[in-house]
């Protein structure tokens, strides 16, 4: 069984910054053999995609959040990270990490609030 934990979230002021970390563990799941997604989900809104790391190390990144976010991954650790500054209140969402075989993390809240 493979779980993926997010960690990082929490509240921060508009202008601000948070890093969330996604650890992948089990049955032998190496990140760097699939891609590795960031997703996020506002309250009554869908779930959009907001990053992408490839196996191959291509990033690509959802429109509202290009310049402003960036995701990495540390293959020793079997982490994925996304780096997110100058946060506005609309980036306020509970934020998920997903693997490219179907595997979701709990998600973990970030709300951007003075």
């Amino acid at each position: 069984q493979v779980q993926l934990v997010e960690s990082g979230g929490g509240l921060v002021e508009p202008g601000g910054s948070l890093r969330l970390s996604c650890v992948v563990s089990g049955e032998r799941f190496s990140i760097d053999t699939y891609s590795m997604d960031w997703y996020r989900q506002a309250p009554g809104k869908q779930r959009d995609l907001v990053a992408t790391i490839s196996s191959t190390n291509n990033l690509s990144y959802g429109s509202s959040v290009r310049g402003r976010f960036f995701i990495s991954r540390d293959s020793a650790k079997n982490t994925v990270y996304l780096e997110m500054n100058a946060l506005k209140p609309e980036d306020t969402a509970v934020y998920y990490c997903h693997s490219g075989r179907g595997y979701w993390g709990q998600g973990i809240q970030v709300t951007v609030s003075s």
